[in-house]
C-alpha cells in the first residue's frame, strides 16, 4: 500500500491536539501527532496527516498537491511520498516465460551438440582430413556472422587494431582447440573423446595457478581426483583406444583452457573488452583466416567434387553432413554464450557437465559403441568429479580472522 504524508501549508492555523475522523469522498483522514506552538516558525515534521482510502489502494504517486478540507476548515496540502509496501506483491508473469525460454535454450544447446558430434564423426570417418573439416566449419561460421551483422540481428562491434592484437592469441588457441577435437573424433569413439575432455577442469586449475597466480582451494583440488581417476579408468578399458586420438583430446583440453586463461589475462580491461558473442564472432573469423591457408598447404585441395568422386565418396551426403555440422558447430557455441549471459558461471558449468553426459549417451546409442562395465564406471566417476568441481568452485573461502 502506498501512503501519503500530508504537510500543513504555511497559512494553516495550528490545531489543537486531538484526533480528527472525517470522511470526504470515501477518504479517511487521521490527524497524528499534532502539537500547538505560539511560534510562527514550526517544524513541519510535527504536523502530518495519514491518508487511507476506505475503498481502494493507492497504486501510484499523486502528481499534483491535493487540497483536502479538515473538520475545522483548515486547508491541508497532501503531498504524495514514495513510501510503498511490497508485501503481497504477485510474482511477475514474465518470470515463467523467462524460465521456459531458458529451458528451451538449454535443450537447443544439447540437441545442437548431439547433431554436431554425430554428423562430424560420420564425415571424419569417410573424409579423414580434420584440418579441412575444421576450416569449413569456421568458414560457415564466418558467413553466418556476416549475415547476422549485415541484417543487424546483432550489433556489429567496432574493433580497434590494439584489440585485434590482443584477440589474436585467443584465436590461435581457439583454432587449435577445435582442430585437436576433430582430430580426436576422427581417431576414437565420440564417447571416449568427451570422456577425456572431462579433464578440462584439471587443466583449468593448473593453468590458472601458473599464469594468473590464483591458487585453488582444498575442495577444488580434492574434486580433481575423481576426474583424473575416472578418465584413467575409462582409458584403460576403452575398446577404441588410440594414442593419437587420446593425446589429441588432451591437447584440446590444454588449448581450450589456455584460451580461457588468456581471455582473462589479455582482455581484462573492461573498457576495451567486447561482449561474449562479439568476441566469439571475431575469434571465429580470425580462426578461419588462420586455418584456411594452413588446410590447403598441409592437406591440399581435397574438397572439390572431382576429388570426392575419385575417392568414391557420396558427394551430396558429405557436403550436406558437412554443412549441418558447420551450422551446428557455430550455433551451439552461440547459444552457449547466450545462456551464459542469463545464468551464473556455476549454473553454466553444471549445464556443460550435463551436456557431456547427453553427448556420451546419445553417441553410444547411435553408433552402438561397445562399452564395458568398468569403462562405464570410469566415465561416470569422471563426470561426477566434473559436477563436484563445478559445485565446489562456487564456494568462497572464509576470510581470515584479523
Amino acid at each position: 500500500m502506498r501512503s501519503s504524508v500530508l504537510s500543513p501549508s504555511p497559512t494553516t492555523p495550528l490545531l489543537k491536539p486531538r484526533r480528527i475522523l472525517n470522511r470526504i469522498s470515501g477518504v479517511r483522514i487521521d490527524a497524528i501527532s499534532q502539537s500547538s506552538s505560539s511560534s510562527k516558525d514550526f517544524d513541519l515534521s510535527h504536523h502530518s496527516l495519514s491518508v487511507r482510502s476506505s475503498y481502494s489502494r493507492f497504486n501510484g504517486f499523486v502528481s499534483k498537491p491535493v487540497l483536502i478540507t479538515g473538520a475545522e476548515g483548515g486547508d491541508f496540502v497532501a503531498r504524495a511520498t514514495s513510501v510503498s509496501e511490497s508485501d503481497g506483491e504477485a510474482p511477475k508473469p514474465s518470470s515463467l516465460v523467462q524460465t521456459l525460454q531458458l529451458g528451451l535454450m538449454f535443450g537447443l544447446w544439447y540437441i545442437l551438440n548431439i547433431y554436431f558430434n554425430i554428423n562430424n564423426k560420420q564425415v571424419l570417418k569417410v573424409y579423414p582430413f580434420p584440418i579441412t573439416v575444421t576450416a569449413v566449419q569456421f568458414a560457415v561460421g564466418t558467413l553466418l556472422i556476416m549475415f547476422m551483422w549485415t541484417l543487424n540481428l546483432y550489433k556489429r562491434p567496432k574493433v580497434s587494431g590494439a584489440q585485434l592484437v590482443a584477440i589474436l592469441p585467443l584465436a590461435v588457441v581457439h583454432t587449435l582447440g577445435n582442430l585437436f577435437t576433430n582430430m580426436s573424433l576422427g581417431k576414437v569413439a565420440v564417447s571416449f573423446t568427451h570422456t577425456v575432455k572431462a579433464m578440462e577442469p584439471f587443466f583449468s586449475v593448473v593453468l590458472t595457478a601458473l599464469f594468473l597466480g590464483e591458487m585453488p582451494t582444498l575442495w577444488i583440488v580434492l574434486s580433481l581426483f575423481p576426474i583424473v581417476g575416472g578418465v584413467a579408468l575409462a582409458s584403460a578399458t576403452e575398446a577404441s583406444f588410440n594414442r593419437a586420438g587420446f593425446w589429441s583430446a588432451m591437447a584440446s583440453n590444454l588449448t581450450n583452457q589456455s584460451r580461457n586463461v588468456l581471455s582473462k589475462k589479455l582482455m581484462g580491461k573492461k573498457e576495451e573488452s567486447l561482449d561474449n558473442i562479439n568476441l566469439f564472432s571475431v575469434i571465429t573469423i580470425m580462426s578461419f583466416i588462420l586455418l584456411a591457408p594452413t588446410a590447403i598447404f598441409m592437406e591440399g585441395v581435397k574438397f572439390t567434387p572431382s576429388f570426392m568422386r575419385a575417392s568414391g565418396l557420396n558427394i551430396k551426403e558429405v557436403y550436406i553432413r558437412s554443412l549441418i555440422t558447420a551450422v551446428c558447430f557455430y550455433t551451439y557455441q552461440q547459444v552457449s554464450y547466450m545462456i551464459l549471459e542469463r545464468v551464473s558461471p556455476v549454473t553454466h558449468s553444471v549445464g556443460n557437465c550435463v551436456k557431456r553426459v547427453v553427448i556420451i549417451v546419445s553417441s553410444v546409442t547411435f553408433f552402438r559403441t561397445p562399452v564395458s562395465l568398468v569403462n562405464t564406471l570410469g566415465t561416470a566417476i569422471a563426470l561426477a568429479g566434473v559436477f563436484l568441481y563445478s559445485r565446489v568452485k562456487s564456494l568462497k573461502p572464509r576470510p581470515k580472522a584479523v
